[in-house]
């Protein structure tokens, strides 16, 4: 029996392993490294419905356990993307999720319906956009907004399964998490970046040219792994865990808090086998915990 093999929402994966959107482009970059049908899956790069440059540079900055990107959604368009790099993506073996962002309600809406049309096997929704129509305010920060994006998203979405992935940035992530279930989320994912700043002592400029970015990396994980416990006892969806995961540890940390699967973002700049080595650190720890799936871990933390 294959002890990582998962479901989520009715899609099969080989090992609960996903690479993040943002971080893995759409796949072709890593070949050299190894094939991607190795990977339970790959969350493309966050698809607006018309190309992006995103924003100007500087927009990567280093941190201690970490790095701050403001890189802007930098996309070819959902169009381009599915005539010219899904065909190949699906040939790879592996689950492709594609991640849908905007700027308007009816940005995400055309996107997700043109995503619906094609071969992708799931759709991962963006909420942590920031709407123009409301000042900037992030699609996914009220409960409101949340239901209101995931309803008419879903209603576009046919029978791909809706990923929608969470903010940290907001009060309460369970009030979020519970939103989106109620509006028809099939399954979360969590958690996106934290907003963080990074200033030039020298120049008493902000290193990114945006001011601020999201913050990733190793220096994040302790934060994801409390919101996806928090969020595992107040939903039943399937949860998607990420945040900070750079050894097969980490992933272990959010699957007993609660998660179903994981993706690995920022570790793979560093180190493009950390996929690989956490794949076989999970199987090496499943067989050590003597269950017949890995899924049998999922929630196990025993909380004082």
């Amino acid at each position: 029996m294959n002890l990582l093999n998962v479901s989520l929402c009715g899609v099969d994966f080989k090992n609960p392993v996903i690479t993040a959107s943002g971080t893995y482009g759409f796949g072709k970059d890593y070949t050299d490294f190894f094939p991607l049908e190795r990977l339970g899956g790959i969350s493309c790069k966050g698809m607006t419905l018309l190309p992006r440059l995103g924003n100007p540079p500087p927009r990567i900055a280093e941190t201690a356990s970490g790095i701050l990107n403001s890189v802007g959604l930098q996309n070819p368009g959902v169009a381009h993307f599915i005539r010219e790099d899904l065909p190949w993506l699906l040939a790879q073996n592996t689950v492709a999720i594609a991640n849908a962002a905007g700027s308007t309600l009816e940005d995400y809406v055309q996107n997700v319906e043109q995503l619906a049309q094609s071969g992708v096997h799931m759709i991962e929704l963006n909420i942590s956009c920031p709407n123009v129509r409301e000042g900037g305010v992030a699609f996914g920060t009220s409960c409101a907004n949340v239901e209101k994006t995931v309803m008419a998203v879903k209603k576009v979405c046919g029978a791909k399964p809706l990923i929608v992935k969470l903010s940290p940035n907001v009060t309460s992530i369970v009030e979020i998490a519970r939103a989106a279930e109620s509006a028809g989320a099939d399954a979360l994912s969590l958690i996106n970046t934290i907003t963080g700043m990074k200033i030039d002592v020298e120049t008493h400029r902000p290193i990114l040219r945006n001011n601020t970015g999201g913050l990733s990396g190793a220096a994040v994980l302790p934060v994801a792994v409390r919101m996806v416990w928090e969020v595992r006892r107040a939903v039943s969806l399937p949860i998607i865990g990420m945040g900070g995961v750079t050894k097969w540890q980490d992933a272990a940390e959010l699957i007993l808090a609660g998660a179903d699967a994981i993706q690995i973002g920022t570790a793979c700049f560093t180190n493009p086998m950390a996929p690989l080595e956490i794949i076989d650190g999970l199987e090496a720890w499943a067989e050590r915990e003597c269950c017949g799936n890995i899924s049998e871990l999922s929630g196990q933390v025993r909380a004082w």
